[in-house]
């Protein structure tokens, strides 16, 4: 007998279920174009000087990820009309979560995975293109996990069905980005996992020793970087990111940090204009990559800076709009999934270009040079799309 006290359960997916035709979300669709164009825009501007530095055109890098925008609107528009509930096929989200999960471990071995000129092994590549397989792993794992919640939708409260497997299916993921390392990806990864257990129906208790473990587990992570790097090295660590301008740091660990700052408070109110940037002048490195946020801030200043802000507001408000009124349980938590990627990412990116947390190294969704992150992150708006096709939007 269900308690008064209850969540309310989603009907499943019917598989015959026709597409309901009706009109997308246009609030959505349009902020998403408006974030692409402007940070095409500023692709345009904060990647002329490394390109010419690196004795390229000066507009290679934002040719590049204007072609990518390019096929990354064709697949959002074919995602925006076949039917997402494909997604909830066990032979499709499950070789998705297979395949991203193998180039984990592949990115791992000497002579596959490359570190891009960093101290991470994050990337493999392939010709000419590199890929992160964090960012698949990202869209598998909202796919993966939703459609396994609603196939155990009736004993996601159980510690047994509700928590086990995706505790020791994370726990991989965990153990392989650890290893390369990749602590901001790690970190969004998790709190994906941890989000649509919790929405997907978990007994708070179980969500509680859940997060007792995690807590746990972040402590051994803490103990194995001190007893491999010393406690000098997270005193420094730590002591950087709360004096940036220290002498002492300066010149070697936050000098990225304190250009970002630099060219932040250089903007001001309306910026000093588009192109217009002197931190982009090889001062402020990987400033079309992580950094480009600095770049808009200098350009545009506060309000260009509160502009983008916003939009990332709306755009998170209109995705969990979207899953509140979802006509099933998958549609819910593949939006709730896909909105907490896109808000979380950029609220860190936001976060470290402002030295509110320590640098992490994380991109900032539709702004960062990187063509296939920025492929899967339209892609990802395609599904969010169909699915508020088939919502009863208001």
């Amino acid at each position: 007998m269900k308690s008064s006290g209850s969540r309310p359960r989603f009907r499943p997916a019917g598989r015959g279920r026709r597409l309901v035709k009706s009109d997308l979300d246009g609030v959505l669709l349009g902020t998403v174009i408006a974030l692409l164009v402007i940070g095409i825009l500023m692709m345009f501007s904060a990647s002329y000087p490394a390109a010419i530095e690196d004795g390229l055109s000066g507009t290679y890098y934002a040719t590049r990820q204007l072609i990518f925008a390019g096929i990354g609107l064709v697949v959002m528009a074919i995602l925006s009309v076949v039917d997402y509930h494909i997604f909830e096929k066990l032979w499709i989200s499950g070789t998705a979560f297979a395949v991203a999960l193998i180039m984990l471990i592949l990115v791992l071995i000497p002579g596959i995975g490359s570190d891009q000129g960093t101290f991470a092994r994050r990337w493999i590549a392939v010709g000419g293109l590199t890929f992160q397989p964090s960012e698949l792993m990202k869209i598998a794992i909202v796919l993966f996990f939703s459609m396994l919640i609603v196939r155990n939708e009736h004993r996601m409260n159980t510690f047994l069905y509700g928590i086990v497997p995706y505790m020791l299916m994370l726990g991989v993921i965990v153990g392989l980005m650890m290893k390369e390392p990749h602590i901001s990806g790690t970190l969004i990864i998790a709190t994906l996992a941890l989000v649509l257990i919790f929405v997907g129906g978990a007994k708070p208790l179980h969500f509680g020793i859940m997060i007792i473990v995690g807590v746990v587990g972040l402590a051994a992570v803490v103990f194995f970087l001190i007893k491999v790097k010393g406690v000098d090295y997270i005193n420094t660590r730590i002591l950087s990111w709360l004096h940036p301008f220290d002498p002492e740091y300066m010149q070697n660990e936050t000098w990225q940090t304190c250009q970002s700052l630099i060219a932040i408070g250089s903007g001001g109110m309306f910026g000093l204009g588009l192109g217009a940037s002197r931190q982009k002048y090889q001062y402020l490195p990987e400033a079309q990559n992580d950094f480009v946020f600095a770049i808009l801030c200098e350009e545009f200043g506060f309000v260009g800076a509160v502009t983008v802000i916003l939009l990332f507001c709306l755009l998170i408000f209109r995705g969990f709009y979207i899953a509140a009124k979802a006509k099933d349980k998958f549609g819910m938590l593949v939006a709730v999934g896909l909105t907490v990627h896109i808000g979380l990412q950029a609220l860190l990116n936001i976060a470290v270009v402002s030295n509110a947390i320590p640098n992490t190294g994380i991109s900032l969704p539709f702004f960062s040079y990187g063509g296939t992150a920025l492929l899967m992150q339209l892609a990802e708006m395609g599904v969010l799309l169909n699915i508020s096709r088939q919502a009863r939007l208001d």
